[in-house]
């Protein structure tokens, strides 16, 4: 399994609850073909406090969100693309399927 998505990338959500949000890459779990994103698939944390005198209570965090149902925004053209893969210079590189930039 092969993620296209990168960490600091700018993503859409195609479906479920966050529909048409978007957001930076934080990070990326390849392992399970998810990703965190900034302010996307907001869910509320119990968090206990770790030593004495530090503060409990209740925290909204990024959980990871299936990669399958988000899109790459181009920077160039600004529209959510599927991303493809191109040969420069003997590098790898992915591009924009819209406009051809790199991303």
């Amino acid at each position: 399994m092969s993620m296209n998505i990168k960490k600091g990338d700018t993503i859409v959500v195609l479906s479920g609850k966050d529909k048409g949000k978007q957001g930076k890459v934080l990070g990326t779990v390849p392992g399970t073909s998810k990703i965190v994103a900034e302010g996307i698939n907001m869910v509320t944390c119990h968090v206990k406090p770790k030593k004495q005198g530090e503060q409990g209570g209740i925290v909204k965090r990024e959980a990871a969100i299936a990669s399958c149902k988000v899109q790459v925004v181009c920077p160039k053209c600004s529209k959510a693309t599927r991303v493809a893969h191109k040969s420069v210079d003997g590098k790898n590189v992915r591009v924009c399927k819209h406009c051809g930039a790199e991303l």
